[in-house]
């Protein structure tokens, strides 16, 4: 008979199963040597949904919880203000990994899973800098992204690239500038921000049935 803590609705689990994108982002950016899970509670003896760089523990889908991660569960549910932990630990092998729990709460604040980051410190320094290193030339690797305080900012900004963009093109002409900007805004997701249209028409010196006409002609 399988051990269980709580059970699942299907909201539930739809919740759970979009950490598994989270926890391959997750691993993708530390490298190799982090090992990142996600437990299902609601089956203990075989908790593990999700879990990459596996090697690094010699789990996979389908393992059981630890006994310290069982026991840090017991203390979240004990304590409702308790959801993450932080410590150190070293597994069989003797391999010392600084290890993070936080608790996947469902539909009803319920804890439903675990999101758990194991980092091993064996890495080297020279390794870990590596992977923070581009290998090569991508097209992600100049990316160049400004922070903003309010979400008028992100518009103005994203107005001003485009802008840039519009009127350093040459083969564009006068007449179809204000649509290109709109389209690069359209495609950039601005114009799903509250009140943008409004932003957009009153800094293009354009009325806001020229913008919606823009966008109306971009998804015919």
């Amino acid at each position: 008979m399988e051990n269980k803590i709580t059970v699942l609705t299907e909201k539930d689990k739809a919740i759970l199963q979009s950490y598994h994108t989270v926890a391959e982002g997750t691993a993708e950016f530390w490298g190799e040597n982090c090992e990142v899970v996600v437990h299902d509670l609601s089956h203990l003896d075989s908790s593990v949904a999700k879990i990459v760089n596996g090697h690094l523990s010699g789990r996979h889908a389908g393992a059981p919880i630890s006994e310290v991660t069982l026991s840090f569960v017991n203390k979240m549910l004990a304590n409702p203000s308790l959801r993450h932990v932080t410590y150190f630990a070293k597994n069989k092998r003797g391999e010392a990994f600084k290890a993070s729990i936080s608790a996947i709460e469902g539909e009803k604040g319920n804890i439903i899973g675990l999101f758990c980051i194991n980092f091993y410190l064996s890495v080297s320094l020279f390794s870990l800098l590596q992977n923070f290193t581009p290998a090569a030339k991508t097209e992600n690797e100049n990316i160049s992204e400004t922070f903003v305080e309010n979400a008028e900012e992100l518009m103005l900004n994203a107005l001003e690239e485009a802008k840039k963009s519009v009127y350093d093109n040459l083969s564009i002409s006068s007449s179809n500038k204000n649509k290109e900007i709109v389209a690069i805004l359209y495609q950039k997701g601005i114009f799903n921000l509250k009140d943008s249209v409004i932003t957009i028409a009153n800094n293009l010196g354009i009325s806001k049935n020229t913008v919606y006409m823009h966008i109306r002609n971009m998804n015919k």
